[in-house]
């Protein structure tokens, strides 16, 4: 039986929430092993001047602990 553990992320991109996803689980993948899967748990922009200069996500990561 394995045992998981789940983090919480927030990740942000100027591209868009599908490369927030990608960048957030990309830096965990450099500290943590074994990472299993991602949950998008929300979305949101950052928005400047009448313009969206930022997408983000809420990413919870979950990984097995040995």
């Amino acid at each position: 039986m394995a045992v998981l553990k789940v983090i919480e992320l927030l990740c942000d991109s100027s591209k868009s929430w599908e490369d927030a996803t990608a960048k957030g689980v990309a830096k965990a993948s450099k500290t943590l092993k074994g990472l299993k899967s991602a949950y998008v748990q929300n979305q949101s922009v950052v928005i400047n001047n009448g313009k969206v200069t930022a997408y983000r996500v809420n990413l919870k990561v979950s990984f097995e602990i040995i």
